[in-house]
């Protein structure tokens, strides 16, 4: 599956254009990460497990989305994007989107 964050490919012709596509996820946080992250904010720094989930995140609604797109008979993902939601206080949505195409090399 070819993903791209602009709106076409070069070298690659697009077929047919088979609509939005997505992977979602809503994560909540545990107490003791939460208690750690609050610490850490006070000294300031990279919070490591925060990243480390947030990169895993990304990488599932990233497979969410193209399962989706393939399932759709697509073969790319154009105009690639991520976005993040606090839901409450606790509550992260990640959300993978993009179009969904069908593309032929030139």
């Amino acid at each position: 599956m070819l993903i791209s964050t602009m709106n076409d490919l070069p070298g690659y012709e697009i077929e047919e254009v088979i609509g939005e596509v997505y992977g979602l996820t809503v994560r909540s946080r545990n107490i003791g990460s939460q208690l750690g992250a609050s610490l850490k904010s006070l000294v300031g720094g990279e919070l490591k497990g925060m990243t480390k989930v947030l990169a895993s995140s990304r990488d599932q609604v990233t497979e969410r989305l193209v399962e989706e797109a393939a399932s759709r008979g697509a073969n790319a993902v154009l105009a690639f994007r991520f976005d993040t939601s606090e839901l409450g206080s606790t509550w992260t949505e990640i959300c993978a989107y993009g179009t969904a195409v069908r593309a032929r090399k030139r």
